[in-house]
């Protein structure tokens, strides 16, 4: 079968099935696991559906509960994400306190930053070594640290963050949704999140447009309580909110 009818035949059946698995569709086509994964990339690009852990959903209506590998969403939505962290890492300013939380937009805004005075602190391994190499001053929670994302969680990383005022926090998340907020799959994360956002003056989300209409299992902000960068909204009806911030 040609890539292209391949990619017709797991269309159709994810429209009509919601949410599949690859082994599903790897039996539907009659192929390897391989060629499944592959094709669901290149539809996830193409934005025809959303791909997920083990399978795909339809687009705009993904609920998934567990998280990708860190290393598999640093490769999604590249150009993006680096628009996003460009434009967020100006907003860092002269002796900020800052919160980064774990994920690979805000991995990529550490890349972006200029400010020399600010001083960070963060839940992610990867982030704490990018700004230390960098030469920041740099502080890490501690806690238990997540495998999938390199985030640390856990009760010792809420009470971490009791003792800290921020200036600003930057935060990812997996969907943004008018009723829904922000969400993640993983339920740590979620408190993690939630409870850094408290200790912050302003925080900014940083979400590619495919995260724009999604939810996922566990909610941790209202999706009006923070400025939301994206880029360019697919769905118009996004562009009445005042918090959401198309960066060219």
């Amino acid at each position: 079968m040609l890539a292209e009818e391949r990619f017709r035949e797991i269309q159709k059946y994810v429209e009509s099935h919601g949410t599949v698995t690859v082994q599903e569709l790897t039996d539907l086509l009659n192929t390897s696991e391989s060629t499944v994964r592959r094709d669901l990339t290149e539809l996830h690009k193409r934005g025809t559906l959303i791909k997920v852990h083990g399978g795909a959903t339809t687009v705009g209506t993904s609920v998934w509960t567990r998280d990708e590998e860190l290393s598999v969403r640093r490769d999604r939505n590249t150009e993006e994400k680096h628009k996003i962290a460009a434009y967020a890492a100006e907003l860092i300013e002269a002796d900020d306190f800052v919160y980064l939380d774990a994920g690979s937009s805000v991995d990529l805004l550490i890349d972006e930053l200029n400010e020399e005075s600010a001083v960070f602190v963060t839940n992610a391994i990867g982030h704490a070594q990018k700004l230390l190499k960098k030469g920041y001053e740099v502080l890490l929670i501690g806690g238990k640290l997540k495998g999938v994302t390199e985030a640390i969680v856990g009760a010792e990383a809420l009470e971490s963050l009791n003792r800290y005022n921020f200036t600003k926090g930057f935060f990812g998340t997996n969907g943004v949704h008018p009723q829904r907020g922000l969400t993640t799959p993983d339920s740590e994360e979620a408190l993690v999140k939630k409870k850094a956002m408290e200790r912050c003056a302003q925080c900014f989300v940083l979400a590619d447009s495919s995260k724009i209409g999604q939810v996922t299992s566990i909610t941790f902000s209202d999706m009006k309580e923070s400025e939301i960068l994206t880029t360019e909204l697919k769905d118009s009806s996004y562009k009445k909110y005042k918090n959401i911030v198309e960066v060219k």
